[in-house]
């Protein structure tokens, strides 16, 4: 089959490489318009761009996905099939136009995690289980008809980090999987409305307001926050240090016994515990604003803060 490639960051880097392997005729690849970066604003190119150019597959990068000029462009080039892995959301125009359709690759067990960030909900919400789905683009977001599924264990030390990987090579195989199916024509189409049997949680686009912690809540609840936005954007808080509230990222924990006031701060033995609803959290790893990322107990040996305090 002719493909055409659509995906952005690293985790679609992964499988882009994987169907590149089948030496399966790859057309094209589509990816974001390259952007300014770092201090000097040069203009960065996308990680499925320099794996692109590596391999000498040419590069498509429209602003805007209803351009005339791109339409045309990918018609012309008469694909089989578009396969999408973390991209924007398509126009009906440009993912009805393959005759065998338009697969994404997602990271969470459909229905259920709908939405930009299914990696980081996961881990926020307690799941001990998710997964990756490959399904067929459709009008409504993330609701198309599943191809294939694969589970995922959720470890009590993942991350964001550590799962996204794991989902991202895993994703990668299953997306080979369904490409071949794709091409013999024994493919599944099944309908999500039949693997509703609960309430749905959803997966929205991570913001500042969701890694505020708040102490009132149980120690496991406020870990799986951090484990969940770690190694980004990162769980915060605010500590008073020289009579300046300062923003205090947390990125690594461990949920103890103790009897501190929710928020309240405590030193013992080089170690920084916080009070929560039902004990204490050990922080880890932790970045003061204006800072680098940090142990704690590096922390503790420069920062000058008041023991005690409460957050």
């Amino acid at each position: 089959m002719k493909i055409i490639f659509m995906g952005t960051p690293d985790f679609a880097v992964e499988s882009l490489r994987k169907i590149h392997s089948l030496r399966a005729e790859l057309a094209a690849v589509v990816t974001a318009p390259d952007r300014p970066a770092g201090r000097g604003k040069k203009l960065k190119r996308s990680a499925v761009k320099n794996f692109a150019i590596e391999n000498r597959i040419p590069v498509l990068q429209p602003t805007n996905l209803k351009d005339p000029e791109f339409i045309k462009e990918i018609q012309e080039i008469n694909a089989d099939l578009f396969v999408v892995v973390a991209f924007r959301m398509l126009p009906e125009i440009v993912w009805s136009m393959p005759k065998k359709g338009t697969i994404n690759l997602h990271a969470s067990l459909l229905p259920n995690y709908r939405g930009a960030a299914p990696i980081n909900w996961a881990i926020i919400n307690g799941e001990k289980e998710t997964g990756i789905t490959t399904f067929f683009i459709e009008k409504e977001i993330d609701t198309g008809k599943i191809i294939h599924q694969q589970k995922v264990a959720i470890l009590e030390d993942d991350t964001v980090g550590s799962l996204h990987d794991k989902l991202m090579i895993k994703g990668a195989n299953l997306l080979l999987k369904t490409i071949s199916s794709i091409e013999d024509g024994t493919n599944p189409f099944i309908d999500q409305q039949n693997l509703i049997s609960n309430k749905l949680n959803n997966a929205p686009k991570i913001n500042k307001q969701t890694g505020k912690i708040h102490w009132n809540n149980s120690k496991s609840s406020i870990n799986n926050l951090i484990r969940g936005l770690s190694p980004y954007p990162g769980a915060w808080t605010k500590i008073e240090i020289d009579a300046k509230s300062l923003i205090f990222k947390i990125y690594s924990a461990k949920c103890i016994e103790g009897q501190l006031h929710p928020g309240e701060i405590s030193v013992n033995n080089n170690e920084l515990h916080i009070g929560c609803s039902d004990g204490c959290l050990k922080l880890a790893e932790i970045q003061l604003e204006g800072k680098k990322r940090m142990s704690a107990e590096e922390f503790i040996k420069g920062a000058r803060f008041t023991n005690n305090q409460c957050l």
